[in-house]
């Protein structure tokens, strides 16, 4: 059986994305504690434990969508569209807990939270609606986290 090196470089990819934006988010964390946080702002363990699933479910949803796609142009598309969505990704954490920008962290989700739907929308035409599922749960959670960062800027201007 040949080795599928996709088995192997998505997950390491996704893995890589996940722990540099917990390097950036973790080390500025007491600058977190310190703001006010609205009411319905969920504790960091809980928190951390929502992204980690959202990442298993992403990386999954990057395989079944790679291992089912025959078309080489829509793989390098698709693929191309799921690393600017990490990069965003990463890109948020830097921004919200790197740069203190809460304003500019609210117009990052959102762009985020686009390509979270153009990727559900794009997979799901591609009659890939496993892996277009798999990544409700992540624009559920950006959405959510949306509201909160706009009621942590309100709360915090």
């Amino acid at each position: 059986m040949k080795f599928k090196w996709n088995y192997a470089v998505i997950p390491l990819s996704v893995i890589a994305i996940s722990v540099a934006g917990s390097l950036v988010t973790g080390g500025n964390m007491n600058w977190y504690r310190a703001l006010n946080l609205p009411p319905i702002a969920p504790p960091g363990a809980f928190i951390g434990a929502v992204w980690t699933v959202i990442f298993i479910l992403s990386a999954i949803s990057i395989l079944l969508f790679w291992n089912k796609e025959k078309n080489k142009k829509v793989k390098k598309n698709l693929a191309e569209l799921f690393l600017l969505n990490g990069l965003l990704n990463l890109l948020w954490s830097i921004v919200f807990f790197g740069l203190h920008l809460i304003g500019w962290s609210i117009v990052e989700m959102l762009a985020l939270n686009i390509t979270n739907l153009v990727l559900i929308v794009w997979l799901w035409r591609r009659k890939k609606q496993a892996a277009s599922i798999l990544l409700w749960p992540y624009f559920a959670w950006v959405s959510f986290a949306t509201y909160l960062a706009y009621s942590v800027w309100l709360l915090n201007r």
